[in-house]
Order: C-alpha cells, then sequence, then structure tokens
C-alpha cells in the first residue's frame, strides 16, 4: 500500500497532473516542464520530486540537464488498486440489475394469475 500512497499523494494535485499529461507526450527538462506552466522553476521542481517519490516518473542526467520522463509501471500499482474497486461496482450493479429485472419479472407473474 506505500506505493499506492505515494502515487496518490502526487496524483491528487492538479498541476501534477498536467506535468504527468505533458511527460505522456515527451520527456522534458524542469525548464521544458516550467514554461507549460505560469510557475517558478523551484514550485515546478518540487512537484517533480513528488512525482519522482510516487514512482510516477523517473529522472536521469544527460550532461548538465536532469531529463524527467514518465513511468508507467509508477502508475500501474494505483491502477490496479481503482481497478479493484472499479470491478467491485461493476458487480454490485450487475446484481442491481439482476435483482430489479427479477422483481419485474415475478410482479408480471403476479398480476398474471
Amino acid at each position: 500500500m506505500a506505493a499506492e500512497q505515494g502515487a496518490f499523494r502526487a496524483l491528487a494535485d492538479p498541476t501534477r497532473r498536467q506535468i504527468l499529461l505533458h511527460l505522456s507526450r515527451a520527456d522534458m527538462t524542469i525548464g521544458e516542464v516550467s514554461d507549460c506552466f505560469d510557475m517558478t522553476r523551484g514550485a515546478i521542481k518540487k512537484h517533480l520530486t513528488i512525482l519522482e517519490e510516487g514512482r510516477l516518473i523517473s529522472v536521469r542526467s544527460s550532461g548538465r540537464e536532469r531529463i524527467n520522463r514518465l513511468e508507467p509501471l509508477g502508475m500501474k500499482s494505483a491502477s490496479e488498486w481503482l481497478n479493484y474497486f472499479n470491478q467491485f461496482w461493476d458487480n454490485k450493479l450487475v446484481a442491481l440489475k439482476n435483482a430489479i429485472e427479477n422483481d419485474d419479472i415475478n410482479a408480471k407473474e403476479n398480476n398474471n394469475d
């Protein structure tokens, strides 16, 4: 659950979600990311650090630059956790639909008697 907590903490902020969208299109330096936002480089760096701690991005050095890239496997644990609840609610809705349909059938049969 620790991996999911870091990912969900990172995903909780709309700016970080926007950063992830940008990184899904291309790897970017801090400067390139900050050009997409009306924020200081320092603020963007803090967001990138939280995304890295949440294992949603990875950072590699290329000379003097640090290149940020989306880490698809980092989203996997959060996605799997959410998918559990998607399946849970899908099953509940199917059961409710079946119960309603069975009640309708029983009501029609009782009216025909």
